[in-house]
Parts: C-alpha cells; sequence; structure tokens
C-alpha cells in the first residue's frame, strides 16, 4: 500500500487498501466515509466527524485527537495502538472484533453502544460511559478506568479481571461479568451501598 493523499478523503467517500501517514485530519467532516483494509499511521483526528462511517479490516496508531465524534459509526476487524483521544463520541455506535492496544482516553461515550469480541488491553481510559451498552465477549486485561458507567448496560461474557476500576455507577449492569477476588474486594463498600447492608 502506498501513501495517500488524505486531502481527497471526504464525507460519504470509500476507500480500500489505502494508507495515510502523519494525515491531518483536523475538523474535517468525514460523515458516513468507508474505508476497508486502510491502515491510518500517527493521525490527527482532532474535531474530526465519522458519524456513521464504516471502518473495516483497517488500523489506526498513535493517533491523537481532543475530541472525535463517531456516533452510529461501525468498527469490524479493527486494531486501533496508542490511541491519544480527550473526548471520544462512540454512542450508538458498534464495534466487532475490535483490539484496542495502549493509549488513553479522557472521556469515552459508549452509550447505546454494541461491542462484540472486543479486546481493550492496557488502556488508561478516566471515563468510560456504557450506559445501555450491550457488550458480548468484551475484555478489560491491564486497564485503569477511573469511572465506568453501566447503568442498563447488558453483560455477556464480559471479563473485569485484570482491570484496575476506580468507580462503578449502575451496579445491576454488572450483572454477567466475570470479576477477580481482589477486584470483589474493592467493590465490597459499593455493593454493601447497593443492597443496604450496613456494616458494623
Amino acid at each position: 500500500m502506498d501513501a495517500t493523499d488524505h486531502g481527497l478523503l471526504v464525507a460519504q467517500d470509500e476507500r480500500a487498501a489505502e494508507r495515510w501517514v502523519s494525515a491531518d485530519l483536523t475538523d474535517r467532516d468525514l460523515t458516513g466515509i468507508a474505508l476497508t483494509g486502510c491502515v491510518l499511521q500517527t493521525p490527527v483526528l482532532t474535531g474530526a466527524t465519522l458519524r456513521g462511517a464504516r471502518i473495516v479490516g483497517s488500523r489506526m496508531s498513535d493517533g491523537f485527537a481532543t475530541s472525535l465524534r463517531a456516533a452510529q459509526s461501525l468498527w469490524r476487524d479493527v486494531l486501533l495502538e496508542r490511541m491519544r483521544i480527550g473526548s471520544g463520541e462512540l454512542f450508538d455506535a458498534d464495534l466487532v472484533s475490535v483490539q484496542l492496544r495502549g493509549g488513553k482516553v479522557d472521556d469515552l461515550n459508549g452509550r447505546g453502544s454494541r461491542w462484540s469480541d472486543v479486546r481493550v488491553e492496557g488502556c488508561i481510559i478516566t471515563t468510560l460511559d456504557l450506559a445501555g451498552a450491550r457488550l458480548e465477549r468484551v475484555a478489560f486485561p491491564g486497564c485503569r478506568i477511573g469511572t465506568l458507567e453501566l447503568s442498563g448496560t447488558t453483560c455477556t461474557d464480559v471479563d473485569l479481571r485484570g482491570a484496575t476500576i476506580g468507580h462503578v455507577n449502575g451496579l445491576e449492569g454488572m450483572r454477567g461479568a466475570t470479576i477477580d477476588a481482589g477486584q470483589l474486594i474493592d467493590l465490597a463498600p459499593l455493593l454493601a451501598r447497593h443492597v443496604g447492608v450496613r456494616v458494623v
């Protein structure tokens, strides 16, 4: 794959098997774009709009965005490595066979999204909002999550072992998740308050 002129990327575009290096997509309207088998190295995505985008069989690495708008997008067979994102909007999005490795996200809004066969590994996420999301075969090994929002979330084979979680909102949304003994101890005060148990 040869490096391609990123200036040609526009909304509703369809691209396959192309590579972009250090693409500056700041404030670019890429609504509904379809990328298949593409590679983006060190992209700048601040203010980019990927609403309704379709990213399939592709890879992004070492990208940066203070804000990224990708609501109602589809990510399938995608690898995201060492991404640094301030605010990420992924509400009502579909993530299928996605791997997110390393990197840091300040605020990830995945409300109402659908995650299937997703692995988030070694990431720092300050706030992860998955309220109303449907999660199936999702794991977070080696992650540090400040606040995890699970109100109304549906979990099936969700593995939270190996993740450090500061606080959980919507404990009922953890039903169907797996945690380890250490996490159970850390969550004990929250669980006690949730069921109305007074510990003396």
